[in-house]
């Protein structure tokens, strides 16, 4: 079972060693395209269709831009805008986006005036910063009040981690080095520090000024095949699931 390919954090200036790490090519920037689609879907549906008035959406942690994307058809009409830190990732996202500004989620380090969107994509980026709460404070400073807030981020307490756990075995998507891995399955590092459960997302989102309107789950592309109906099952439980797709808004 490999790991989930990161979306570049766009969080604070990490130290050195973390600086290189992803700005290093080599390193994936997209988020998997089954959890970016049902995401996308659960940011359609709250935002409404464009009629109404276009709505202004930011992708922070834009990665390589495939997620943004791949959510555009379904958010025609509404102004997508990738933000990231990495200078590497947004030349990447250029191909996929018209607008592409670097930010950092540091207090008034997103360069949007306070109350300016309407929407966060916020995919796959929590479990590689630093300091989450501070970003969490900037997005909540960016987002209109009854603003749209879409999180995703792997699960600690994903099914098969909880087996892996009992065997003694580090969970999928923790990592004890940049450099290697050790004593879990994958052979890709990609530079998570923060991990969550289910409950403990829905705490820290909402510590932070948001009201949890759902949580949903979503599939993992790295479970071997044979594991993977089992995998899609374990989504109609989010607490157990691959990927936490969470849905909040600014209060």
């Amino acid at each position: 079972m490999t790991t989930a390919p990161p979306r570049r954090p766009s969080g604070g200036q990490p130290p050195h060693g973390l600086r290189d790490f992803y700005e290093d090519p080599a390193v994936p920037v997209a988020s998997g395209a089954p959890r970016s689609l049902r995401q996308a879907r659960m940011l359609a549906a709250a935002l409404g269709p464009a009629t109404s008035g276009a709505r202004t959406v930011l992708d922070i942690g834009c990665g390589d831009g495939s997620a943004a994307a791949t959510a555009a058809p379904l958010l025609a009409g509404h102004r997508i805008v990738g933000v990231d830190w990495s200078q590497d990732a947004l030349r990447r996202a250029h191909a996929h986006l018209p607008y592409a500004v670097r930010g950092e989620l540091t207090d008034g380090g997103l360069p949007f005036r306070s109350a300016s969107a309407d929407a966060v994509l916020f995919s796959e980026v929590v479990e590689h910063l630093v300091d989450p709460d501070a970003a969490l404070d900037e997005i909540h400073r960016i987002l209109r009040p009854g603003g749209h807030l879409m999180l995703s981020t792997p699960n600690l307490a994903a099914w098969y981690n909880r087996a892996l756990l009992l065997a003694g075995v580090q969970p999928v998507f923790s990592e004890v080095s940049l450099r290697a891995i050790h004593g879990r399955p994958g052979k890709e590092v990609v530079g998570h520090l923060r991990l969550y459960t289910a409950r403990a997302l829905r705490e820290f989102v909402t510590a932070s000024g948001f009201e949890v309107v759902r949580l949903k789950g979503a599939p993992f592309h790295g479970v071997p095949r044979p594991m993977r109906p089992l995998d899609r099952l374990a989504c109609a439980v989010p607490s157990v699931s691959s990927i936490l797709l969470l849905h909040a808004r600014r209060t």
